[in-house]
């Protein structure tokens, strides 16, 4: 049974730092490519950033310089760094889990966590 767990999320003030992570269990964590998706009250599932089981990366425009993915797969762990927040990344953050390739797409993830949430004050 695959488990994807979310951590990370709190209340922050605009400007500060946080790490999200993720971890997985119950399948072959090197063989997947790990992804980053937000959703925000009233809006639908976005995609943030996601990672290849190459080490290849992608980001969305609107987090592009602030937030960082890595992985441990000694640790079969994702992270999400994210600095400079802003109150507009404000959301419930899940990562997901797909074969081998990074994804945009929420329909190309197989596996998804239950989110955590990270709200930002202004």
């Amino acid at each position: 049974q695959v488990q994807l767990v979310e951590s990370g999320g709190e209340l922050v003030q605009a400007g500060a730092s946080l790490r999200l992570s993720c971890a997985a269990s119950g399948l072959t964590f090197s063989s997947y490519a790990m992804g980053w998706f937000r959703q925000a009250p009233g809006k639908g599932r976005e995609f943030v950033a996601a990672m290849s089981i190459s080490s290849s990366t992608a980001y969305a425009d609107s987090v592009k310089g602030r937030f960082t993915i890595s992985r441990d797969n000694a640790k079969n762990t994702v992270y999400l760094q994210m600095n400079r927040l802003k109150p507009e990344d404000t959301a419930i953050y899940y990562c997901a889990a797909r074969l081998l390739t990074i994804a945009r797409i929420t329909a190309d993830y197989d596996y998804w966590g239950q989110g955590t949430q990270v709200t930002v004050s202004s």
